[in-house]
């Protein structure tokens, strides 16, 4: 896993950078950089762990081993709309998702052309689907 991994996700508190490792001291002054100098953890442990705090912001604790082999974590909060268009426009996204998954199209392949297609980029949705594209 390396820092594309985590494009969904924001730093939750600038101050929590720099952080040290409390095994053997080494810093790391940004999120970007404890991503790239931290490994996954071993096969079969994820690294990823969501929790909800109490005012309903969605946190993802992400686990990381310092070069030592000290396992570090830090805290990240999740850009993902939560309001009720929110929560729409995600579903519709699912409902496109399925319907091209029904036609054979990868997953992968899917999501990348939806999100060529919402972003005015060139895609196949129009030709795939019969629909018109976006001013």
């Amino acid at each position: 896993m390396d820092i594309q991994d985590f494009d969904g996700l924001r730093a939750l508190l600038d101050s929590t950078f720099p952080k040290t490792c409390g095994s053997c001291g080494y810093v790391y002054i940004s999120a970007e950089q404890f991503f790239i100098e931290t490994q996954d953890m071993p096969r079969g442990r994820s690294s990823l762990r969501s929790a909800i705090e109490d005012d309903g912001l969605i946190l993802v604790e992400v686990f990381r081993n310092c070069r030592c082999g000290s396992t570090l974590m830090d805290e990240f909060g999740c850009r993902r709309n939560q309001s009720e268009n929110g929560l729409k426009q995600r579903l519709a996204f699912e409902t496109m998702l399925r319907a091209l998954q029904a036609r054979n199209i990868s997953k992968d392949a899917a999501r990348l052309e939806i999100v060529r297609f919402l972003q005015g980029q060139p895609n196949t949705l129009v030709a795939i689907l019969n629909i018109e594209p976006l001013p």
